[in-house]
């Protein structure tokens, strides 16, 4: 018969060694720990010296505030702490020790000896620590300001431990690993570590150095020199990220990544893998990048008390955050993927070739240079003429029934234009300006030779002899916003747009141009709803006039509006009739101001009689005009000047601009054209859209587009290719 083994209680010695086992598992771990305090202490020079990769000795020292005499008796016994005093201080705890086992769990497995000084003491002490306690009392002694900890024999008392870790070289490799890291993220501290004995270090920072110049010092500069900063902050989650990560130039077989959480060196396995997914894409096969990420989420969402190496924590939020993190990334990296390095071989091995004929080689290419300054070899030819070849022909042909048909009915699109969409009141239109302002206020030029005649529409404000003449505004508000906008240029883009090709459209949202020997995707959408915004601010009260041949009640559209989805219409909102009665009412009401300054004509009746004529040749899809109705009396800030131009710009932009789901379908392709569009009015183009943006769009954006600087960051510009680059790729083919 089997008796039941008798509960007794442990030795505490046992105890403690039990639970130094788990927080020190090896002297790297009982370094992290001692950085730590360091850092706690507001130390700025940390030096580090090792013996046996930490075995026989680790000994750190501090200039921070130091350790108080009358605490030395109990600095080294198990949770004693200067950083927590009820639990629930951990809900906001900002230092990195609050358990107070470091040094009670180093004390149990190694010798140790404290020498300390605070700024107010006359003289540094000096104590020796066996299992928590003071071997004899504390003695004075000669001493800097701040403490001094020596550890040695590490895991002298437990056998087990001391043959399983590794040899003191890979020790020393994981001590390195965690001095540089701690460096890397603490750049106004000054780190040295070095071997005892040795007068070279192996990691040493200076204390005003930058995060990329210790990285640079650490890791070297072929990391430095291909880093992305990367900055985010999102208040809703509560979480800020600073860091460096590297772009598609470099790439290493292992993944190099130190994360701080609140400042605490720790790691996550979960937004490792979503960070190296995103770089799966621009990295070669089995290639990982180097990431640094310093992230602070507010102290209340971490719990850091569930690891006993503090090596993980958990926050709330995370797959949120970690998914807020990897679209930040994934951004950074399309924004910068201007220019790739690529490796050549200059010679084959092995290949006959001696140095005296290199060098010969040399001599004739530099006296012959000055004579070929001129020439144009093939990799620097840029491509002018745009008849030779589109984009089009490698294009792969849709059917049509796969598509979804977004095409507005013919008979809703017909209209009429008019040009004397203005008063005769306004006689008084000042002559264009010569300033830069004023420059912009001018009729599209022509900048297709092949512009189908049948599209040609005139001036809006054009008299009877030809010659534009435009009312000048000289509106506080509109000079504000017209000047904003050009402040916020960005030279770059709009000497591109200004002197770009365009090769051709690869959907409604994308189009491809090129601009010198470089070739770039950009977002047609986003481009052009820009461009609509600009057109609605610069020609100010200046409009032509698109007339409806049918007026359309704005009653039946806002009905029509709120029965659709976008508009996000709920019955706590009150009925549909009175919403659309209100708009009525209010559109009304603005009605003298709608029509003089933007064109948009509303009778009597409530009836929309005119659209204003933003871009010559140009009419926008009229499906989206309900929605346009119902936003002009909701998302416009009628209550302020200056708020209600730029709101009702933004409107105008979001109707007029190219969508997504726009049909793009050759005249000559779209062979289910009914027989009633033979006869409609050609004084506008059909809605040919594939031959609006390559006709309409793009040449304005040439003539007069200003893009703003975060159209250069946020993926509506990107480079995919430069002439020179796939020449360098050819030739190792």
């Amino acid at each position: 018969m089997v008796m039941a083994s008798v509960i007794r209680k442990l030795d505490e010695t046992v105890v403690n060694r039990i639970a130094a086992g788990e927080v020190i598992q090896r002297p790297a771990n009982a370094l992290k720990e001692m950085i730590e305090n360091c850092l706690d202490a507001k130390a700025t020079s940390i030096q580090v010296t090792v013996k046996s990769g930490g075995l026989k000795l680790l000994q750190i020292q501090d200039n921070g505030t130091g350790i108080r005499k009358e605490d030395m008796d109990i600095v080294c016994e198990r949770f004693t702490t200067s950083k927590l005093r009820e639990f629930e201080d951990l809900n906001s705890i900002a230092t990195y020790g609050f358990r107070g086992e470091a040094l009670a769990s180093i004390s149990h497995v190694a010798h140790v000896t404290i020498t300390t000084r605070t700024l107010d003491a006359k003289c540094a002490y000096k104590g020796g620590y066996l299992d928590g306690k003071l071997k004899a009392p504390v003695k004075p002694c000669a001493g800097n300001k701040g403490t001094q900890i020596s550890v040695e024999d590490l895991f002298y008392n437990v056998a087990t431990r001391r043959k399983a870790l590794k040899s003191p070289g890979e020790e020393h490799g994981k001590i390195v690993e965690v001095v540089s890291r701690y460096a890397i993220h603490n750049a106004g501290v000054a780190f040295t570590l070095k071997k005892q004995g040795e007068s070279t270090a192996d990691v040493r920072t200076p204390q005003n150095a930058t995060i990329v110049d210790n990285i640079r010092t650490v890791f070297g500069p072929s990391v430095a020199r291909e880093l992305i900063e990367v900055k985010h902050e999102n208040t809703k989650l509560s979480f800020k990220l600073d860091g460096q990560i590297s772009n598609a130039n470099y790439s290493v077989k292992k993944c190099i990544f130190l994360l701080f959480i609140n400042h605490r060196l720790v790691d996550s396995s979960s937004i490792r893998k979503a960070i190296e997914t995103v770089y799966a894409t621009y990295l070669p096969k089995n290639m990982h990048p180097f990431l640094y990420f310093s992230l602070e989420i507010s102290p209340n969402n971490v719990d850091v008390n569930v690891h006993p190496t503090k090596h993980e924590v958990h926050f709330l939020h995370e797959e949120a955050i970690i998914e807020d993190i990897q679209k930040c990334v994934e951004q950074k990296l399309l924004g910068s993927n201007a220019s790739r390095t690529y490796f050549t071989q200059a010679l084959l091995p092995g290949a006959p070739v001696s140095i005296s004929d290199i060098q010969k080689d040399t001599s004739e290419s530099a006296a012959s240079s000055s004579s070929n300054k001129d020439k144009v070899y093939a990799h620097q030819m840029v491509r002018t003429d745009d008849k030779i070849q589109k984009l089009d022909a490698f294009l792969h042909k849709v059917p049509q029934d796969s598509v979804m048909d977004t095409s507005v009915n013919r008979t809703e699109e017909k209209m009429d234009t008019s040009s004397g969409g203005k008063d005769e009141e306004a006689s008084g239109r000042a002559e264009q300006s010569t300033s830069s302002t004023e420059s912009r206020k001018r009729p599209l030029e022509s900048t297709s030779e092949d512009q189908s005649p049948s599209t040609s529409s005139s001036t809006p404000s054009s008299s009877k002899t030809g010659t534009p003449h435009y009312r000048d505004i000289k509106l506080t508000s509109i000079l504000t916003l017209q000047q904003e906008i050009e402040d916020n240029m960005h030279e770059g883009l709009r000497e591109l747009f200004k002197h770009h090709t365009f090769v051709g459209c690869v959907n409604a949202e994308h189009a491809v141009i090129q601009h010198q020997t470089k070739l770039y995707l950009v977002n047609t959408i986003k481009l052009s709803q820009e461009l609509f915004h600009q057109l609605a601010l610069f020609d100010f009260g200046n409009f032509g006039i698109m007339r409806l041949s049918n007026a359309a009640p704005i009653y039946e559209l806002a009905i029509l509006a709120l029965e659709s989805e976008e508009s996000g219409w709920s019955d706590s909102d009150g009925p549909k009739e009175q919403l659309a009665q209100y708009v009525v009412e209010l559109l009304q009401s603005k009605a003298e101001m709608l029509q003089d300054y933007f064109s948009l004509e509303i009778d009597k009746s409530g009836q929309l009689c005119t659209l204003p004529l933003l871009l010559d040749n140009f009419i926008p899809a009229l499906d989206g005009l309900p929605m346009f109705v119902l936003r002009l009396a909701t998302e416009v800030d009628w209550e302020d000047e200056r708020g209600c131009f730029s709101t009702l710009a933004k409107e105008c932009c979001r109707f007029y601009g190219i969508h997504k789901n726009l049909r793009l379908v050759d005249k000559k392709e779209d062979v289910n054209k009914s027989v009633d569009n033979e006869d409609k009015d050609t004084s506008m183009p059909d809605y040919d859209w594939r031959w609006t943006i390559e006709h309409v769009i793009y040449p304005a954006l040439k003539a007069q587009f200003l893009p703003p600087k975060a159209f250069a960051e946020n993926a509506s510009v990107l480079q995919v290719a430069n002439l020179p680059d796939l020449y360098k790729v050819f030739e190792r083919c």
